[in-house]
């Protein structure tokens, strides 16, 4: 036998013959093999203190020590459904969903039933229940308080109770669900408060939004479901936050002043539940106001401060205020060009900025107990990665606590001494390490082994190049499984493009995925850059597309094209794209704007005109169609049509919410119109995306499709 070596993202592997290595499965590719995926750790948590933690293995909730490695069984699913059957319920297939909230106690949902474990006294007993087909539901893990939604009306239970907050909610008024189509870092409608005593919730009505019309086939005659899609420069939606005390049964509205179509973010609780804190943001999308308001009545108390841009602000996380410290908070901004982290005070005066530099910080995980320290994850040491950092509040000083590196996840201790750093790389797979608060290794707890050991890959390198002004552009590149740099290799160019986008990174296998390293199998070079307009590079970069989405973007695009025609392995009159969403815009961009250059492009769910986008997203980049009519006309694939070459397939979910189908079937008709042949395809029933077993057809068409027409 020959025994080979090839380099998988910087991981030497032996390999002894080409025949016996494995080849993906497109289930494989689709990432329908779980066993592919490197093995982590489910359910990690503390237990409730610094002394240990705790994860599920299996049908097992297990334990380690700090002080040691030894590890304990704490409770297996035949004993937890055991105790379930006392009570009468339904056991459990797999382990729940748990939290811990004392270091021998934790609870878990089943079934519409809030349950209490006792690890020591070995009792399961029924704390709360509500309607299981409740939606949105939140629970405080403090109080075990349950909020919830059914139908257009929001419920809480209290002590097994369940009582209506509201009772007006219909089609078109919402309460408590997720508000302005899940910008802004808004993910859901309801807040309890810090102890469970109060809930804010958010009123969305849509009365006066435009239905947009979306086709059920699953009826003899085919019926119309109308959604809400409120397009750039189009009426919006208007919201208002409401605050209900169960003690009192009583509701007030927060008394925000201001256009009834503006945008309430982030909200965010005081620590003592006298106040909450909304940031405010104009349609505009370039002027903020951080506003106090009272829990009590709803009246408004006062601005702390404002932010300002010539492009637009963004706010994607609320106030985090200091342990039991309702008088000073930390907030993110981009205000000097990079996300960064400032302490304020609640009179609005800033204390100090306490991160700076040329990098940005991604997310602020917490604080020591005193409130001294405050813990962040940022792109400092590379803009590939997430790092995990600490930083003095009172003098700014900095202290990196993961060098290693890669992308990290970490979860602090209560008494924040120590870490469980979880974290993948181009070298690992994925790894959990257990490390004190000055970042020093203690133990792994846990590293996954190379899943693909056995399979045939080619080579994933990590790399930059210039753009035509000297910037960066971060590119990933797959070679074929069996590359010959004597061959002429076709190119499968992957696209995306969009902003808070980051499609290579330092994580294992570079950011791709099996279905590209599939593709690698195939015989292709895969590539995939990152242009002006994503995220972790600071506001001159992303901003960049402000106005003029498509521009720039493509600019970059083109420059890794020339990157890739400049390698002599790879066969320039062979170069196809894909992309998806915003991705899809990017391929066709490319293609229209360069007719002969591209053979193949598959664009899926494509953003056709951005006068056919929502309001808060496609505002945000391009301000309205009055107000910016050149970047539209500009942006626009329709006045393009005429230069379709190549073959095209464009692929449409039927039921697509996001990037609604009159996008591609505009342009359809437009190339109809102009005598241009392409092709397209409908998946019913499905909305932006295809997931699921029937994405294994979708990655089947695409492959098919490019085998046809490129190789």
């Amino acid at each position: 036998m020959i025994r080979k070596t090839i380099i998988l993202a910087g991981i030497l592997i032996p390999l002894w013959s080409v025949s016996q290595m494995k080849l993906f499965t497109m289930e494989d590719a689709t990432g329908l093999n779980r066993s592919l995926i490197p093995e982590r750790l489910n359910q990690l948590q503390w237990c409730g203190d610094a002394r240990r933690f705790a994860y599920v293995k299996d049908t097992c909730l297990l334990s380690e020590q700090v002080i040691s490695s030894h590890r304990d069984t704490l409770l297996g699913l035949a004993t937890l459904n055991t105790k379930l059957a006392a009570l009468g319920m339904d056991s459990l297939k797999r382990y729940p969903a748990i939290t811990f909230s004392m270091p021998a106690e934790f609870w878990f949902e089943h079934k519409g039933c809030i349950l209490k474990c006792n690890l020591d006294s070995g009792t399961l007993i029924r704390v709360n229940s509500f309607n299981p087909e409740g939606k949105n539901v939140e629970i405080d893990p403090e109080s075990l308080h349950v909020a919830y939604t059914q139908g257009h009306n929001i419920y809480v239970a209290i002590d097994q109770k369940e009582v209506p907050v509201t009772s007006d909610g219909k089609e078109g008024l919402e309460y408590g669900t997720s508000v302005h189509r899940n910008e802004f870092g808004i993910h859901k409608g309801l807040f309890w408060s810090p102890k469970g005593n109060l809930l804010a919730f958010y009123r969305m009505d849509e009365s006066m939004v435009t239905d947009y019309p979306l086709v059920d086939i699953d009826t003899r005659i085919a019926e119309v479901r109308n959604t809400k899609y409120p397009m750039a420069g189009m009426t919006s939606h208007e919201v208002k936050v409401g605050i209900f005390d169960p003690g009192t049964g009583r509701t007030v509205y927060l008394a925000v002043e201001g256009p009834a179509d503006q945008y309430l973010t982030n909200l965010t609780w005081s620590p003592d539940e006298q106040s909450v804190y909304v940031v405010v943001l104009n349609r505009d999308q370039n002027h903020l106001w951080v506003n106090q308001y009272s829990a009590s009545d709803g009246a408004f108390v006062k601005t702390l401060f404002e932010e300002q841009s010539d492009t637009y602000v963004e706010p994607l996380h609320g106030l985090f205020f200091l342990p039991d410290d309702p008088e000073r908070f930390v907030w993110m901004s981009d205000r000097d060009g990079y996300t960064h982290l400032y302490l304020y005070n609640t009179r609005g005066e800033l204390i100090r900025q306490l991160t700076r530099g040329p990098w940005v910080v991604t997310d602020f995980t917490g604080f020591d107990p005193k409130g001294k320290t405050g813990y962040f994850l940022c792109a400092k040491n590379s803009p590939l990665g997430e790092f995990f950092y600490s930083v003095d509040l009172k003098d700014g000083s900095l202290t990196e606590i993961t060098p290693a590196p890669g992308s990290h996840v970490v979860l602090l201790s209560d008494d924040a001494k120590y870490l469980l750093d979880s974290y993948s790389s181009l070298t690992v797979p994925f790894r959990t390490d257990l490390l004190d608060s000055r970042g020093k290794l203690l133990r792994t707890v846990r590293e996954s082994t190379n899943p693909l050991a056995g399979f045939k890959l080619g080579e994933t390198t990590v790399f930059a190049i210039p753009n035509e002004e000297g910037t960066d552009l971060y590119c990933r590149l797959i070679k074929p499984a069996d590359f010959d740099s004597t061959r002429k290799y076709p190119v499968f160019l992957y696209v995306y493009g969009g902003p808070h986008s980051q499609l290579v990174n330092e994580t294992w296998l570079g950011g791709g995925n099996f279905f590209m390293n599939y593709l690698a199998q195939q015989g292709y070079v895969v590539f995939t850059l990152d242009n002006r307009g994503t995220a972790n590079r600071g506001a001159a970069f992303e901003k960049a597309i402000f106005r003029k989405i498509g521009t720039c973007e493509l600019a970059d695009q083109m420059a890794g094209v020339s990157y890739l025609k400049s390698l002599p392995w790879v066969d320039t009159t062979r170069i196809g794209i894909n992309g998806w969403s915003y991705g899809g815009f990017m391929a066709l961009t490319m293609t229209l704007r360069n007719p002969d250059k591209f053979p193949v492009v598959v664009a899926g769910g494509p953003v056709i005109d951005w006068k056919y986008y929502e309001v808060m997203y496609g505002e945000r980049y391009m301000d309205t169609p009055e107000q910016n009519p050149d970047g539209y006309a500009n942006s626009s694939l329709l006045n393009l049509a005429d230069q379709v070459t190549g073959d095209i397939l464009i692929i449409q979910g039927y039921q697509d919410e996001t990037v609604v189908p009159q996008n591609s079937l505009n342009f359809l008709k437009k190339c109809v119109e102009k005598g241009k042949q392409i092709n397209y395809f409908l998946y019913p029933n499905h909305p932006h995306n295809v997931r699921g077993k029937d994405r294994v057809h979708l990655n089947t068409m695409i492959v098919d499709y490019f085998n046809e027409h490129l190789k």
